[in-house]
């Protein structure tokens, strides 16, 4: 009786009633948790900043970013891009990195007053979605020569390479594949206006937040299929490089490398010449393993390297030989060559190139301290000495006693005791100080001399 009534009681159609609402409810709880579209859910950006020369550093740092976003899922990753130019195979990598990303890559200029020139032409034409910021430019990518001239056929070939290169990433991304070319064989610029008319880039954003809220419900092609921005709400995550990224990628300027080889060098030679100094040694085979790092990522001339070492070689042998000057001067010349020299330009994107100031002041500095410093330093030594008993070996005093062959002298005032290496002298004779030992003075007669 008891279980019938328990079951009329919960067959109820009030108790049936609750029941549907409650599976309404659970139902609509799962539509929300897992069929809403994917804006709904807070999304991920990351968001990186490339403000200097292209070079591997930067090459590796645009790769982990990659990575990063790949592994958190971001919607994209935005690369904040300042630059002036690169290193060829540095770009190289970094155009195949991202035209093969598996996350969606908008290379935005910024900040105001941004350039995306040389190098990063072709980074911002591989972007997926390219954008600028107003007062920013592109372009001017022609090939050039920043330390040697470069014949005619050289110059062609190099050109022909970045204008193919050129052309292969506009085509595969649909912009402006005319312009592209241009940017290259005529040093094309444009500001951002003409840049988004002419479809070389995608959009103009004011800031970060503006650019992910224009490129929201976009469609982006990407290696392994489409996917669809979400972008409006997203969360940015700001990824930076770490200390140790950051010191690479400092030495890694060309100005840096060559003055650190300097240094190493210089070091080296000052220890060598003062054994034991120690300190000197320590800096220069610090300063040239990092020099040599350095020069590994750069675009080396071993010719202007071999006029730098022979100006070195050039520059100990003026303080072992007396040579008037001649051989710092040549030491100077050889240095000043062989530093215009040393960065060749390889293709139309090498932009690497080492100050002219820093050159002009390093030769300056050198040939300075060579012909002055340690020239002085190297006549000190050699100077006759004035002072202390050693002061007496050369000069002039008169017998008092007669030498026969010991006796008596008067030198500056003060008798000595004297000994006579030339035989017998007569008292009131001038004499001449050869040697002293034990504080007998040996002495000549000055007529022998």
């Amino acid at each position: 009786m008891n279980s019938v009534n328990y079951r009329k009681v919960f067959s109820t159609p009030a108790c049936l009633s609750a029941d549907r609402l409650l599976m309404k409810h659970f139902l609509l709880y799962c539509f929300f948790l897992f069929l809403l579209p994917a804006s709904v859910v807070a999304q991920t950006v990351v968001s990186m900043k490339i403000d200097g020369t292209i070079n591997p550093v930067t090459a590796g740092f645009i790769h982990d970013g990659i990575e990063k976003a790949k592994k958190e899922k971001a919607e994209c990753l935005i690369i904040h891009l300042n630059t002036p130019g690169g290193l060829l195979k540095s770009t190289r990598i970094i155009v195949s990195d991202i035209l093969e990303s598996p996350v969606p890559v908008i290379v935005y200029v910024s900040p105001a007053g941004a350039q995306s020139g040389s190098a990063g032409v072709f980074i911002t034409l591989a972007a997926h979605i390219a954008a600028m910021t107003p007062g920013t430019n592109i372009g001017a990518a022609h090939p050039v020569t920043l330390q040697a001239p470069m014949d005619s056929i050289m110059s062609g070939k190099v050109t022909n390479d970045a204008a193919a290169f050129i052309r292969s990433i506009a085509e595969k991304r649909n912009r402006n594949i005319e312009w592209a070319e241009n940017a290259v064989r005529k040093s094309f610029s444009y500001s951002e206006t003409e840049a988004l008319k002419d479809s070389a880039v995608d959009l103009i954003a004011r800031n970060e937040q503006d650019l992910l809220n224009q490129v929201d419900g976009k469609i982006i092609e990407l290696s392994n299929g489409t996917k669809t921005l979400h972008t409006k709400n997203a969360t940015i995550e700001l990824y930076k490089m770490t200390v140790f990224q950051r010191f690479l990628d400092i030495i890694s300027d060309p100005s840096i490398a060559y003055i650190l080889m300097l240094l190493g060098m210089f070091g080296i030679l000052f220890e060598f010449l003062n054994p034991g100094a120690i300190l000197p040694g320590i800096v220069g085979v610090i300063s040239l393993i990092l020099a040599y790092y350095s020069m590994h990522t750069l675009p080396v001339n071993f010719a202007g390297l071999a006029l730098i070492i022979f100006a070195i070689i050039l520059f100990l042998l003026e303080i072992k030989i007396v040579s008037h000057g001649v051989l710092a001067i040549g030491g100077a010349v050889s240095l000043l060559l062989g530093s215009m020299m040393l960065i060749k330009p390889g293709s139309a994107l090498e932009m690497a190139k080492i100050s002219r100031t820093v050159i002009i002041s390093a030769t300056a500095v050198s040939a300075l301290f060579f012909l002055f410093i340690i020239g002085l330093g190297i006549k000190a030594q050699r100077r006759k000495v004035v002072t202390g008993l050693e002061a007496l070996i050369g000069g002039t005093g008169e017998v008092m006693d007669m030498l026969a062959p010991t006796g008596t002298v008067k030198v500056q005032g003060e008798i000595w005791n004297a000994e006579s290496i030339a035989g017998n002298i007569s008292k009131g004779e001038k004499v001449r100080i050869t040697e002293m030992k034990n504080l007998k003075l040996y002495v000549e007669p000055i007529h022998n001399i």
